[in-house]
C-alpha cells in the first residue's frame, strides 16, 4: 500500500529547506491544477494556532487548490504577529503558484511559542522554485519533526489514485482531528459526500490513535479530490481511504516517541461504540498498561484497572468482562505459571493485541497506540534544548 509509483493526476509540489532548524527539508506545498473538493478536520485545542484558524475558513468553502506546510515551528501562542506571519507565508506562496490565498490550507508543526524566522522565510518567498510533479515521498519527509521515518501510503481505486501522508510521533491524542495528515486523490467526489465519508474514516482511524494523551495545538487532517480521473465507486473509495488512513495510523503508533512496540486494543461487547471507545482509550492511554507492555510484564490487573476507572459506565460488570493478550485469556481464567510465561513471551513481540469483551451488547471499537519507555522521557525532556 506504499507504492511510490502511484500518482494522482493534476497535483504539483514545491519542497524546500527554509532553515527553520537545520538543513533538512522543512517546507512543502502541494497544489492541484484545478479546484478540488475539500474536507478537513482540525484540533479542538483552545490553543489552536493561526494556521488552524486560517485553514478552518478554507474548509468552509468546499473547494480548495492546495496545502502549505512549515515544519519545526508550530507558530502557536505567538499572538497577532504569529497570525500576520501565517497570512504572509500563505499569501506569498499563493502569489508564487498563481492561486487565491483563501484556496490554500496552511499547517505548521514543531515547537510552540516561537515566532517564524521571517527573515529566512522572506528570502525564500522572494525566489520560490517552480512547481514540479508532486513528490509525495519527499513531502512526507518535509513535514517530519521528531519522526524517525516517513509515513506515506497509496493505492488505486478504479481508475483513480489515492495517496496519504502523515507526520506525528508525540503530542498525539486526537480530539475530532489528528496530528498532520493529508490525502490527495484524482477521484471525482462531491464536497458533501467527501466530507461525510472523510469524517467517518477519521473517526475510526486517527481518532482511534493515542501516543501520550496530549492533544496537539496544530492537528489538521485534509483531503483534496480534484476529479481528474473521473468518478469512482464510493463504497470502494471509502474502504480504500480507510485502509490508507489505518496504514498511516499503524506507522505512527510504531514510530511513537521512544516506542519499542505498537499496541492495539480491541473492545467488544460494549453497550454502544461510544462506550467501547472510552474503554479502549482508557487502556491504551494508561501509563501502567503501557509500561507493562514495554517491560513484557504479564500484569493483566493493569488492564482491569484501566477498565474499572471508567467510572461513568456503571453497567460494566467485572464478573462478565474477559481480558485476552494475543490469543491467551488472562481474565477471568486465572493464569498459572505456564500461562503467565506464554503472555510474557507474547509481550516480547513488536506488536501487542489486547482484547476486552464487556459482554453487555454489540458495541465495539479498536484503539491504537504504543508502549511507554525511557526514550519518550529523554526525547521530551530535551525537546527545546
Amino acid at each position: 500500500m506504499s507504492d511510490v509509483h502511484i500518482q494522482p493526476k493534476g497535483f504539483s509540489s514545491i519542497i524546500a529547506n527554509l532553515g527553520i532548524k537545520d538543513s533538512q527539508d522543512d517546507f512543502m506545498t502541494v497544489v492541484s491544477d484545478v479546484p478540488a473538493s475539500i474536507s478537513a478536520v482540525f484540533t479542538q485545542s483552545r490553543f489552536a494556532g493561526p494556521s488552524v484558524t486560517l485553514s478552518r475558513e478554507v474548509a468552509k468553502r468546499d473547494r480548495a487548490r492546495g496545502v502549505v506546510v512549515i515544519a519545526r515551528n508550530a507558530n502557536v501562542a505567538t499572538g497577532p504577529q504569529g497570525l500576520a506571519n501565517a497570512v504572509e507565508v500563505r499569501s506569498g506562496i499563493a502569489q508564487a503558484v498563481g492561486v487565491d490565498p483563501q484556496e490554500l490550507v496552511i499547517a505548521s508543526t514543531g515547537v510552540i511559542g516561537h515566532q517564524y524566522p521571517m527573515g529566512k522565510i522572506r528570502a525564500f518567498l522572494a525566489d520560490v522554485p517552480a512547481l514540479q510533479t508532486a513528490d509525495f515521498q519527499r513531502c512526507a519527509a518535509a513535514i517530519m519533526t521528531t519522526d524517525t521515518c516517513t509515513k506515506h501510503a497509496a493505492c488505486k481505486v478504479g481508475n483513480a489514485s489515492l495517496v496519504g501522508i502523515a507526520k506525528g510521533v508525540g503530542m498525539i491524542e486526537p480530539n475530532m482531528a489528528t496530528l498532520l495528515t493529508f490525502f490527495f486523490t484524482d477521484a471525482k467526489v462531491s464536497p458533501e459526500v467527501l466530507d461525510d465519508l472523510f469524517r467517518r474514516v477519521i473517526d475510526k482511524t486517527f481518532n482511534a490513535l493515542s501516543i501520550d494523551t496530549d492533544t496537539s495545538t496544530s492537528d489538521s487532517a485534509v483531503i483534496l479530490a480534484n476529479g481528474q480521473a473521473g468518478e469512482v465507486d464510493l463504497a470502494e473509495f471509502e474502504q480504500a481511504l480507510y485502509d490508507i488512513a489505518l496504514s498511516l495510523v499503524r506507522m505512527i503508533a510504531s514510530d511513537g516517541e521512544g516506542a519499542s512496540k505498537a499496541m492495539e486494543v480491541q473492545v467488544t461487547g460494549a453497550r454502544d461504540n461510544a462506550q467501547a471507545k472510552r474503554v479502549a482509550k482508557a487502556i491504551v492511554n494508561s501509563p501502567l498498561v503501557k509500561t507493562a507492555v514495554h517491560g513484557a510484564d504479564p500484569n493483566w490487573g493493569r488492564v482491569a484497572m484501566a477498565i474499572g476507572k471508567c467510572e461513568a459506565d456503571q453497567d460494566i460488570d467485572p464478573n462478565k468482562v474477559k481480558i485476552v493478550f494475543g490469543e491467551t485469556e488472562a481474565y477471568p481464567h486465572q493464569l498459572d505459571e505456564v500461562g503467565l510465561q506464554v503472555v510474557k513471551d507474547y509481550l516480547q513481540g513488536k506488536e501487542v493485541l489486547i482484547s476486552v469483551d464487556l459482554n453487555i451488547a454489540e458495541g465495539c471499537f479498536t484503539a491504537y497506540g504504543c508502549d511507554l519507555s525511557e526514550g519518550y522521557i529523554r526525547i521530551n525532556a530535551d525537546y527545546t534544548t
